[in-house]
């Protein structure tokens, strides 16, 4: 294959100090190829670039973005302007994969706290009791986050990255039974060149054209799961006076049926002056959406069951304009379903699952992925893509239950709802309004939203009697939701 080096064109490269630029290479010594290509250059990509680099001499991210030096929001990812979390399993494999980044994370500003003792989680109007519960919490920004892991992989020595750069086509063996690189088309001047590979990996996002790609080359495409939930954020930051919240992180507001309008309202970074920068997204199912001029904002604010957010939006001092993001469609890819399928080539991250956002599920889930395809790389041979699509599908189905009971508990969203999804729901709606009284639910509760547990730890003998053998009451509708305590 063709071994030219592809440079980027952004000044110098970071220096590798501090073991962040070091590539820990097989156990073996022997790279599995010469050039692996990552399509997309997002959390995804990166991630994948970062495990990668132990297996291959040379690693290509390609992106039509502009990725070296942005610091803020993308053209590529609006979502990144809007609230993000990092759930406790994402922290996790987040810092095992990248050691030392929450502490770096928390050096910079970023606030960090435990998950049930420094949060103020509100679920149908109520608060959960505070809990102790050793799950870290890193509050980063998702554009904070991938320019600190994109730093991270940038400094790695045979890392490369093809900014402004369209994927048009794979390319393959005469038999397509392999991917063999990617065609590219240059944005500015419309240059086509080929890309040569090993291995090629699809971190494309939930636009991702390889379903189409496949079916070119004579593969079934994967089978798709959606749930239409047309879901709305909008959102803006602000300056607060500083401890607005005390040693608290965010109140992070649920979405339920009888309260359909959620929130989250976040603690950013200290500000020079001495305030704080928070950010505030609201958020809403079925075509709900907060209004994107300031007074309209503000009331929309006010219905959400947490007085004390429009209260300090009353005096709080906008950092921005208005911004909306609207999210259709929960979308599942079934790759693992799939018998045939081309060697070479890998997807991660929302090319194959991308869920609803109000869960805060996706890096997490990509984070995992990526831990899975290392594990596959340290075996010492090429990862075959059927034994990765099935190795990485419980992750995925585990978020993808939450995100189904969820979804379907609101009348509107249409699904299937066998007797089995009713009677989960049922038990669901009985959990939300146990976490409010019972903090050994609520424990419970947050490891399960946070994948550390799987949805079955909810179904376990002294946790079915904690929520079923007391009377819970039921929620208040949302225009009676009283203050929230403090």
């Amino acid at each position: 294959m063709d071994h030219h080096r592809v440079r980027e064109h952004a000044g110098p490269r970071p220096d590798p100090a501090a073991g962040r630029g070091e590539v820990t290479q097989p156990a073996n010594g022997v790279p599995l190829g010469e050039r692996a290509v990552v399509l997309g250059g997002s959390i995804a990509g990166l991630f994948a670039g970062h495990v990668l680099a132990e297996a291959y001499r040379e690693i290509v991210v390609v992106d039509r973005d502009r990725l070296l030096g942005v610091t803020g929001t993308r053209h590529a990812t609006p979502q990144a302007f809007h609230a993000h979390a990092l759930l406790a399993r994402g922290q996790r494999a987040i810092e095992e994969l990248f050691p030392g980044i929450t502490a770096q994370s928390r050096a910079a500003g970023v606030p960090t706290g435990d998950v049930g003792a420094d949060l103020r989680w509100v679920i149908n109007g109520r608060r959960l009791p505070k809990v102790r519960s050793g799950l870290v919490c890193l509050a980063i920004p998702r554009t904070a986050l991938e320019q600190t892991v994109r730093e991270r992989v940038r400094a790695l020595p045979n890392v490369t990255f093809r900014e402004g750069h369209d994927v048009r086509e794979l390319v393959t063996t005469p038999d397509r039974r392999r991917v063999t690189g990617v065609r590219i088309l240059h944005r500015r001047d419309g240059r086509s060149e080929l890309l040569p590979a090993d291995l090629v990996v699809d971190a494309t996002g939930r636009g991702s054209r390889l379903p189409v790609w496949l079916a070119e080359l004579g593969y079934q495409p994967p089978a798709e799961e959606r749930i239409k939930i047309r879901l709305s954020y909008t959102t803006r930051h602000y300056r607060l006076p500083l401890g607005l919240l005390g040693t608290d992180l965010a109140y992070i507001v649920a979405q339920t049926p009888s309260h359909p309008r959620g929130a989250v309202f976040a603690r950013e970074r200290a500000l020079p002056d001495g305030g704080e920068r928070y950010v505030l997204s609201l958020n809403a199912h079925l075509g709900d959406q907060a209004p994107t001029e300031p007074e309209g904002f503000l009331g929309y604010a006010r219905t959400v069951p947490v007085p004390e957010i429009h209260d300090a939006l009353r005096v709080a001092e906008p950092l921005d304009e208005i911004r909306a993001y609207q999210f259709p469609t929960s979308l599942w890819r079934h790759y693992e379903r799939l018998s045939r399928f081309p060697d070479g080539l890998l997807v991660l991250g929302d090319a194959m699952a991308s869920p609803n956002p109000v869960y805060a599920q996706g890096n997490t889930i990509t984070a995992v992925e990526a831990l899975v395809l290392r594990d596959h790389l340290r075996r010492g041979a090429e990862p075959r893509p059927v034994e990765f699509f099935a190795a990485v599908a419980p992750t995925i189905r585990a978020a993808w239950e939450i995100n189904v009971l969820g979804d379907l508990a609101y009348p509107g969203v249409v699904g299937a709802r066998s007797p089995r999804v009713r009677l989960a729901g049922a038990y669901l709606a009985r959990v939300h309004r146990a976490v409010t009284e019972d903090p050994v639910v609520a424990e419970s509760f947050l490891r399960v939203a946070g994948l550390i547990d799987g949805p079955q730890a909810l179904l376990r003998p002294g946790m079915l009697a904690r929520v079923l053998g007391r009377r819970h009451p039921a929620p208040r509708p949302a225009a009676a939701a009283a203050t929230v305590p403090s």
